[in-house]
């Protein structure tokens, strides 16, 4: 199921880049690249508070149950999806994928290995905040 994540004033733009000489040289030694739009990169600038908002509003978009929303935090990138994880006041997990267009698609963490998913392992944002609920590096 996929709903809105983040209402937004305008729509980000996606440069799209062609690729060209032998098929050698597209197999070896290339480095990816990683675009993420601007409803993907909000998301990291939001406040603690303002993200748990976000994700439990994709939780509740997507018909699932989630009355507070106690940790949340950046997982990884995937197949042009921002990951995230919430933990919600009743114990469930939650992988959150939002993707470029402001989309997200909810799974339960219970699900990811299953599936060939990324593990809801929170990891340091980007940004350089600890996530909310996760102790604080020393």
């Amino acid at each position: 199921m996929r709903v809105l994540l983040l209402p937004v004033a305008g729509l980000g733009l996606l440069a799209a880049a062609c690729d060209g000489g032998s098929d050698q040289a597209r197999t070896t030694n290339q480095a990816s690249i990683e675009v993420r739009s601007d409803e993907q990169n909000a998301l990291h600038g939001l406040t603690d508070q303002n993200r748990d908002i976000a994700l439990k509003r994709a939780i509740l978009g997507s018909g699932l149950r989630c009355k507070r929303v106690t940790r949340s935090g950046y997982v990884t990138e995937f197949n042009r999806l921002s990951m995230w994880s919430a933990v919600c006041d009743d114990g469930r997990q939650w992988g959150i994928f939002a993707g470029p267009d402001g989309s997200a698609q909810v799974r339960p963490c219970s699900d990811m290995a299953r599936f060939k998913l990324p593990a809801c392992t929170i990891a340091a944002d980007p940004s350089g905040r600890t996530a909310r609920g996760l102790p604080r590096a020393s």
